[in-house]
């Protein structure tokens, strides 16, 4: 039992340099087998364990980073989606919109501009 925590810690340790490495680079084209390496597992091992740490896949994950970042751009950046589209790491306008969507439920420039005039509303308030 000892020697199995010190391989699911070892493996934490491992995906955590991982995470860290997508955190800083996220708008990077990836590839698994670059993460696994980063990892030292194949990367079979590395994709069971990531997605035991973070319930997703590590380019779920990514992608997932991205978004947050591309929102977060946008509500400072009034108006410039493709720009941040672009900052974030996509390549296609398009694609960015579909997945923007996909997660925050609404497209790019209308979340931004409804989250500008919540925090716009609330430091009136």
């Amino acid at each position: 039992m000892v020697r199995q925590m010190g391989l699911a810690d070892s493996a934490l340790s491992h995906v955590s340099r991982v995470i860290q490495w997508i955190r800083d680079n996220y708008a990077e084209p990836v590839r698994v087998e670059d993460l696994a390496r980063l990892a030292g597992m194949s990367p079979s091992a590395f994709h069971r364990h990531f997605r035991a740490i973070t319930a997703m896949s590590p380019l779920q994950y990514q992608k997932r980073i991205r978004l947050q970042e591309a929102r977060a751009l946008l509500v400072a950046r009034a108006g410039d989606v493709v720009g941040v589209a672009h900052l974030v790491g996509y390549d296609s306008p398009t694609q960015f919109n579909r997945e923007y969507r996909r997660l925050f439920g609404a497209p790019p420039g209308q979340d931004a501009a409804r989250l500008r005039a919540d925090t716009d509303s609330r430091h009136l308030s």
